[in-house]
């Protein structure tokens, strides 16, 4: 059985293996442009000589942009969580709702492609067609670190099927994502104490049989000290509805703590952060031209089918991070 001494041993050399790897890389690029600039001097190599010195000289930029910030960055605390995600239709009335279910379909692709186990745990449908709103789980390592970005308003243009005039609408869902935070996380981070929690228990509201009327299983969660408050009722006990209110409010309660963490690491810079508020819009999804722009980094790309499915969601995401990254190692150097 392995000693505690040599399991910590372990996890710090794997911990290694990202800057081996990129100063291994970067090391033998280096030296394979050198080599190819000697040939450059040649006249019969010097053609295929350009065409080579040319592509090592974007491969060693790009290990700089990407792989060295990357891994220069302190390991994120929040990159073995799980994700909570809110969707709520906003300016549209059914487009927005239809959007809305168009949506949740796409972060359930990116689920499916990114090998997370995604559950809805509430939603509202409508007669007429989509959502109201809807509450899902992403359960993976790694779900809350990509889903982070999809925080904010997405806003849509597009000609409803509905329209004669074929003039084009705009519609928005608002989207909050939240780390998943399970009772270890909630301890190891000292969020609450049971002390500022107070308790309410109380009949399920809407259709349900005597199981609405007659039990006292819904349950409201007011942490007095921020005034954050959960009220649960889908599940069908009230151990079950307490449990999950626990565990949303101690996912609402780790996101106010990492982002008054991020406001004082960034309380000297006049640019506070570059991610949007999620009172103005991060996403637009324009149909007729087939473009998604992401306004935050300024990103257009024109394949909104595949951004849709799922797939081109991804660049989104890789950019986002990238960015994030970018203003991270600013940060560092700023302190420095």
């Amino acid at each position: 059985m392995s000693s505690p001494e040599d399991v910590l041993r372990l996890k710090q050399l794997k911990e290694t293996e990202p800057i081996q790897e990129a100063w291994d890389q970067w090391v033998s690029t280096r030296e394979a442009l050198r080599e190819t600039s000697t040939l450059l001097e040649d006249p019969e190599l010097r053609s295929m000589a350009a065409e080579d010195y040319t592509m090592l000289t974007e491969s060693l930029t790009e290990i700089v942009k990407t792989k060295f910030p990357a891994i220069l960055v302190p390991p994120s605390r929040t990159a073995h969580l799980s994700a909570l995600m809110e969707l709520k239709s906003g300016v549209g009335g059914s487009e927005a709702s239809l959007f809305l279910g168009e949506m949740l379909r796409m972060y359930l692709r990116l689920a499916q492609v990114s090998r997370w186990k995604a559950n809805i745990v509430a939603s509202s449908d409508l007669d007429t067609g989509g959502m109201r709103d809807a509450v899902v789980e992403f359960k993976g390592a790694g779900a809350y670190e990509a889903l982070q970005w999809e925080s904010g308003v997405h806003r849509v243009q597009r000609v409803p099927a509905t329209e004669q005039s074929g003039r084009v609408h705009t519609s928005t869902v608002a989207v909050v994502v939240l780390p998943l935070v399970e009772e270890s996380d909630a301890q190891k981070e000292e969020l609450y104490s049971m002390d500022d929690i107070k308790i309410e228990v109380m009949r399920a509201r809407g259709a349900g049989g005597q199981h609405v009327n007659k039990t006292e299983s819904a349950v409201r969660l007011t942490h007095i000290p921020s005034g954050v408050t959960v009220a649960m009722q889908d599940e069908r006990s009230q151990h079950q509805n307490k449990r999950r209110a626990f565990q949303v409010l101690a996912s609402r309660l780790l996101e106010a703590k990492l982002a008054r963490e991020m406001e004082a690491r960034r309380a000297s810079r006049r640019n506070l952060v570059k991610s949007a508020d999620r009172s103005d819009k991060i996403r637009t999804y324009n149909y007729a031209q087939e473009r998604v722009t992401d306004h935050r980094i300024g990103l257009s790309l024109m394949n909104l089918s595949s951004v849709m499915e799922g797939d081109g969601l991804q660049d989104f995401v890789a950019a986002l991070q990238r960015d994030h990254e970018e203003s991270q190692m600013e940060d560092m150097l700023l302190e420095e």
